[in-house]
């Protein structure tokens, strides 16, 4: 067989992306370039990876069983080659995925400072509210937030971030003050399409969480925006609302209620041996969130009371 790294990656790409053209345009390579190395690849095994018909591939089952035996294999081989490089400056690539809010309001200038003192790494960075499969999609590492459900990813714990139920004064005053755990039920909540609201709220049985109104959003910030319009009650972990607290634009409710802590997680993919890339940005992440976490921190010099994670 004569084959080559670059044709395993192409392949794993195409699989990923579901068609040559999506993983060209990730790879920024020409579909001529995407559909030639996928064709080699397949008369180097002898066997036929994709079918095509009217213009659209899909998997064959050889396809499908070959990567999930590549993939481990690449990693390994990839982590093998930069594990021999000692004190020399990372290289290659690091992909990484994380949430949209978290990552736009609080992620990006960690990463520009990891950035800047490793010039030789190329980054790629994945903002996203669904959840992605690290290991199917190609991802060094993620951010996570709230308890891990995949067991198969390893993980580190950064921070802990509390919920808040929040409104804006305009809407309370029109509808009336959450003064104890029985008034939500006369109230109506923004709903988050990715979870049910009985899923996110933290506050335990014996407090029912509001009806869901007619406003369902996709992201956090989109949640505190109708929030801060009026437009009813909302759920959102402190890291997308301690601007809005701070300066007035939302009123936090039952702010005495005890509530399980929102954790904040880098997780990765179990390769052996990690990555000197891998384990650096996982280092760097931990390094900058340690302690209070910076939007919590501002709250306290501006002067609010937000709650120590660890008394929640």
């Amino acid at each position: 067989m004569d084959w080559s790294i670059s044709d395993i990656r192409t392949f794993l790409a195409v699989l990923d992306a579901g068609s040559i053209s999506a993983a060209a345009a990730r790879a920024d390579l020409s579909k001529s370039v995407v559909s030639k190395r996928i064709s080699d690849f397949e008369a180097a095994l002898g066997v036929a990876l994709f079918v095509r018909h009217a213009g659209r591939i899909a998997p064959t089952d050889a396809a499908l069983t070959l990567a999930e035996r590549l993939r481990p294999a690449l990693a390994e081989l990839v982590a093998a080659t930069e594990s021999v490089g000692g004190h020399a400056d990372l290289r290659g690539r690091l992909a990484i995925a994380a949430p949209m809010s978290f990552g736009i309001r609080h992620l990006g200038p960690v990463i520009a400072g990891f950035a800047r003192a490793h010039p030789a790494l190329e980054i790629v960075l994945d903002y996203d509210d669904q959840l992605a499969d690290l290991g199917r999609a190609g991802f060094d590492v993620g951010l996570r937030i709230g308890e891990l459900k995949d067991s198969s990813l390893m993980a580190r714990r950064v921070c802990e971030d509390p919920r808040v139920l929040v409104a804006s004064p305009d809407y309370l005053a029109m509808h009336g003050a959450v003064e104890v755990p029985g008034d939500l039920g006369r109230h109506s909540a923004i709903g988050y399409l990715n979870a049910r609201m009985g899923d996110l709220w933290p506050f335990g049985g014996d407090v029912a969480p509001p009806p869901l109104g007619r406003i369902t959003a996709n992201n956090g910030d989109a949640i505190r925006d109708m929030a801060i319009g009026g437009l009813g009650l909302a759920l959102l972990p402190m890291f997308i609302v301690h601007d809005a607290l701070r300066d007035g634009r939302l009123v936090r409710l039952l702010p005495d209620l005890p509530q399980r802590p929102l954790p904040v997680s880098v997780v990765w993919p179990p390769v052996r041996p990690m990555p000197r890339k891998t384990r650096a940005f996982i280092d760097h992440v931990a390094g900058a969130f340690a302690g209070a976490p910076p939007w919590l921190a501002g709250l306290e010099k501006a002067g609010g009371q937000p709650p120590d994670p660890r008394d929640i």
